[in-house]
């Protein structure tokens, strides 16, 4: 392996390591988002401070 073949290497390597860390950095971004759209969302729905106590405690997992 010559001079060159290695310099095209070690950059080839760099130049990967670089689009991965952009990929997590906007990966990290978009959840930011997503987290903060699912928090405006669910400070939008009205208070429900009429419905018996024990509504709301339990899953219906049945389909």
């Amino acid at each position: 392996m010559d001079v060159t073949n290695i310099a095209k290497l070690s950059t080839s390597m760099a130049e990967t390591g670089i689009r991965h860390e952009v990929g997590v950095s906007m990966l990290k971004k978009a959840m930011d988002i997503e987290v903060a759209s699912a928090a405006q969302l669910i400070q939008s729905l009205p208070p429900t401070q009429n419905l018996p106590a024990h509504l709301g405690n339990t899953i219906n997992t049945k389909a």
